[in-house]
């Protein structure tokens, strides 16, 4: 019961956190998912890492201030290979600057996470950084598989490609 307190308060200071407008951005047409799905990636990790509520107070800060950050390289990342992408289209630009702007973005973008775990190990013991990594990578993944469940099989799929089902006629 006290766990579950825990959880519930931790998810409720998550929510309120994220759900504080960000540069005064009006939300979009999918700003509700994404509420949605950040909620539920507080829960999922907040209770697979184990955070206690102490702890899920000093992190989930510290995540959203990363994020941001993370958020920002990747503009920089997705700018820098459309100007690339572009010149090598054309024909036209400086590719060699062009490639060394966008090699420098996404650097720019591993060393951010290298500097994340050295933030993360001040604020929570070594297990959880460990755990945290390898929760953020189970919810991502259970996210595709949700995208991917909505389009596939029985969903518009192509009739007559289940062997299972050619060999019962």
């Amino acid at each position: 019961m006290k766990k579950l307190i825990s959880i519930l308060l931790t998810v409720g200071i998550a929510t309120a956190a994220l759900a504080q407008p960000q540069n005064d951005q009006k939300p979009k047409g999918g700003h509700h998912n994404f509420e949605k799905i950040k909620a539920e990636m507080v829960a999922f990790i907040t209770s697979e890492v184990g955070l206690t509520a102490q702890e899920a107070e000093v992190f989930w800060p510290v995540f959203n201030k990363i994020e941001a950050e993370q958020k920002e390289l990747m503009k920089s990342e997705r700018k820098a290979y459309m100007a690339l992408n572009k010149a090598l289209a054309e024909g036209e630009g400086d590719v060699s600057t062009l490639l060394n702007a966008y090699l420098d973005a996404k650097s720019k973008n591993v060393n951010l996470q290298v500097l994340n775990a050295k933030e993360y190990n001040k604020i929570l013991p070594v297990e959880k950084v460990a755990k945290f990594y390898t929760c953020e990578e189970k919810f991502r993944r259970q996210q595709i598989g949700r995208l991917q469940g909505r389009g596939g099989k029985g969903h518009g799929a192509p009739q007559g490609r289940n062997p299972k089902v050619e060999k019962s006629k």
